[in-house]
């Protein structure tokens, strides 16, 4: 450690300690044994996670040793840090430092996170198995490689409790009072959207089939009016006709419009200029003719590439954004920092590559809550349209 601070510039770094790692370390003596003793903890937590990190997605930049409010040492990790924790289901990792004249070490503990699968989730998923084989092809998808078997089925049975509530959330929602709607739900991160958003341009809101998306996010808006009439969402006619007459009428009501997915371009185009908000639901499967196959969860899906034409063709940023239910049943709603478009010389590869980002991080967002995404979707399909064959875990 002595000899790589001698050989390392500040700027290097910067980029394996994060600026607080370096503040807590000062300038005095004790510097190298603290930051030797953090490297320490840093390879500790990666090998926590040693597939993730032969394969490059984690490194030790990616776990800051920080002291909490009682000076004990706590792991903060970086986004993609927390999306493989999320992936192996670890809550949090637990750290202890030493050091003496001449070494440094540090233990870490992996605390598995707890899955709730309420008792009618358990008979919902025995009593009333739609799509059953679907959502569980599904979930091994994801997390076959990381999480045993019995893991698997407890998400499935919390996914179907999940569902459930959903319904439920639903028909509540119109006999609710305005009082009850704010306490109900809470935005964070609503900055993120308004330093992006541009008259002159608009925004694109990247989501997907997250916790109670249509409910928390009528509730939610409504604490803002002033993006009432601004939110658009494009979205496929819902069956039978009868729920997607309701549907629309609760957005209009909400104050949301609606843009039909298919042959709705130059009314796209025309709201952005005017500085509309318009929403993509992009977690679901889209055939050759509107999608470009691009890895969702490390398997080719067929995504839809309209999101990353508008960004790419209009310089409209694109903002992720998530709902999810807390365990008191209120909800959330969050708001990300916009995503980087990756424009190159190819137009092509420019929307392959940055519908890929768009899937990136829909996974992230995924994996905070896996049993509030709509794992009964087929997700992965061939070319033709039939479900793709699963891939067996290594």
């Amino acid at each position: 450690m002595e000899r790589f601070l001698a050989a390392t510039n500040p700027e290097d770094l910067g980029r394996l300690f994060s600026q607080q790692e370096l503040e807590d370390a000062g300038d005095g003596p004790g510097r190298l044994p603290s930051l030797a003793a953090r490297f320490a903890a840093k390879e500790a937590c990666c090998k926590l996670f040693p597939r993730e990190t032969a394969l490059g997605r984690i490194g030790p930049a990616d776990f800051a040793v920080v002291r909490d409010q009682y000076g004990q040492p706590t792991i903060t990790p970086s986004v993609e840090g927390r999306a493989v924790m999320d992936l192996h289901r670890v809550e949090c990792i637990r750290v202890s430092l030493t050091h003496t004249a001449s070494t440094a070490s540090a233990m870490t503990l992996a605390i598995p996170r707890q899955t709730d699968a309420p008792w009618f989730g358990r008979w919902l998923y025995h009593l009333l198995p739609y799509r059953r084989g679907v959502v569980l092809s599904n979930l091994r998808q994801v997390f076959g490689q990381t999480l045993p078997e019995s893991e698997i089925l407890l998400l499935a049975k919390a996914y179907y409790a999940h569902f459930a509530r959903f319904l439920i959330e639903f028909i509540r929602l119109p006999f609710m009072s305005e009082k009850r709607r704010r306490a109900w739900t809470r935005v964070e991160n609503i900055e993120a959207p308004i330093r992006a958003w541009r008259k002159d341009r608009g925004l694109l809101l990247l989501t997907g089939h997250f916790g109670n998306w249509e409910v928390a996010t009528v509730a939610a808006i409504h604490a803002f009016p002033q993006y009432r009439g601004l939110f658009h969402f494009v979205r496929r006619p819902l069956k039978p006709a009868w729920f997607e007459a309701f549907v629309n009428w609760r957005f209009r009501r909400a104050g949301f419009g609606s843009i039909p997915k298919r042959g709705s371009l130059d009314a796209i185009l025309q709201l952005l200029q005017q500085g509309a908000i318009v929403v993509y639901v992009l977690d679901q499967h889209a055939d050759r003719k509107l999608g470009v196959m691009v890895d969702f969860f490390g398997r080719p899906a067929g995504t839809f590439k309209s999101l990353a034409l508008l960004a790419l063709s209009t310089g409209a940023p694109i903002i992720p954004a998530a709902t999810w239910r807390e365990p008191d049943g209120s909800h959330v709603l969050r708001f990300e920092d916009p995503l980087p478009v990756v424009d190159c010389e190819d137009s092509a590869e420019a929307i392959r590559r940055t519908t890929r980002a768009c899937n990136a991080a829909l996974e992230k967002m995924l994996l905070r809550h896996p049993e509030q995404w709509i794992w009964m979707h087929k997700r992965w399909k061939a070319r033709g349209g039939t479900p793709a064959p699963a891939k067996r875990p290594l």
